[in-house]
């Protein structure tokens, strides 16, 4: 198993020392999917949930999100973000929204926990807004889709591996 980059020597959890690191252009792209009924993604494409504009919702919350990520996720580095961005998409053959959220920065470490995040709580906010109307909703496919910068490069899912641990990087 490769050594991990966030346990000490000692076996304890402890937060990586990115000082050491280049500068570089950082960013990272996720995704999840919210599976609906078909009744709840027409009444949120008609804008007429009680509770407000969920798509509007979510994307906000998605970028509040992300920006706390270091609160949210333990040993995450505070990240000075130069970009959130969150959209979400009615796919009416799920039936449901579709959510891609992009992070970036220019910094030491990488930005996928907040790509991550960001699109999980987009998510749950929709979910939250609409479970009213359709408590069998499903909160699906969160994943990383593409990161880079750092020593590691450039990854794209479904691009082939070159080898043990290329789609991570230490640091985060």
């Amino acid at each position: 198993m490769p050594d991990l980059s966030h346990i000490d020597d000692r076996g304890r959890a402890a937060m990586v020392d990115v000082g050491g690191k280049d500068e570089t252009e950082r960013v990272a792209r996720a995704e999840a999917f919210v599976v609906m009924a078909p009744e709840t993604l027409a009444v949120i494409e008609d804008q007429v949930v009680p509770k407000g504009d969920v798509i509007a919702a979510a994307r906000l919350a998605g970028i509040m999100a992300a920006k706390r990520t270091h609160e949210l996720i333990p040993l995450c580095h505070q990240l000075n973000l130069t970009k959130v961005a969150v959209d979400l998409e009615p796919d009416t053959g799920m039936p449901g929204l579709h959510i891609t959220t992009e992070a970036r920065l220019r910094g030491r470490t990488g930005v996928e926990m907040e790509a991550l995040v960001a699109a999980s709580v987009a998510a749950l906010t929709v979910y939250d807004m609409c479970k009213a109307m359709d408590r069998g909703m499903e909160v699906t496919g969160v994943r990383l889709l593409e990161k880079s910068g750092g020593r590691s490069g450039h990854w794209r899912r479904g691009d082939p591996p070159d080898g043990p641990g290329d789609a991570a990087e230490g640091g985060g």
